[in-house]
């Protein structure tokens, strides 16, 4: 019997990665690639950054980026939309042009398609686990709701899934509070 094994890559790969204006990201050396994301994935994002500015404005705990580039290691390198890390954190994770630790709090925006649902449910999830981001939220843009997952001994296990009527909490943001209909407004 011969079996054959697919190269693993590593973050030094994603530079000869055409620039066509997909992602690129890379789990467990193996690469992803994704479309830009829709204006209604944008327009979630565009709120969501909107919330946190003006609770950072206020609370001046941390820092927010939109799609930054997170390396964890030489075989995992995401964009995740929005990564949140604390201010006692930024000096030693931010660094450079990338976050090059795990960050505090993690949003995906679920993109339309069952391997980008794949992708973001379960492979980013394991990954973000693994490397101890505190908190990941996937915000599903087609059914409305957020379902937050905090970290428990290096996995990423559901606590919450909000609907619109809800509010939602973060217990890496103490005193972030908004209406989850908030995100979803046009």
């Amino acid at each position: 019997m011969v079996t054959t094994a697919s190269p693993i890559l590593n973050v030094n790969d994603l530079e000869l990665m055409p620039d066509d204006g997909n992602r690129y990201e890379l789990f467990e050396g193996e690469i992803f690639v994704s479309r830009a994301p829709a204006l209604s994935h944008q327009r979630v994002l565009t709120n969501l950054i909107t919330i946190f500015q003006s609770f950072l404005k206020v609370n001046a705990i941390g820092k927010i980026w939109p799609t930054p580039g997170v390396t964890l290691d030489d075989l995992n390198a995401a964009i995740p939309d929005m990564a949140f890390v604390k201010s006692e954190r930024i000096g030693s994770v931010a660094s450079g042009d990338r976050i090059i630790e795990a960050p505090d709090l993690v949003v995906e925006i679920l993109s339309e398609g069952s391997e980008n649902v794949r992708r973001d449910r379960v492979v980013k999830r394991q990954v973000y686990g693994k490397f101890g981001v505190s908190e990941y939220w996937i915000v599903d843009r087609f059914e409305r709701t957020i379902e937050i997952y905090q970290l428990q001994e290096e996995q990423l296990l559901l606590v919450a899934t909000l609907r619109e009527d809800d509010v939602l909490t973060s217990a890496s943001l103490p005193g972030l509070s908004f209406e989850v209909c908030d995100v979803f407004n046009e």
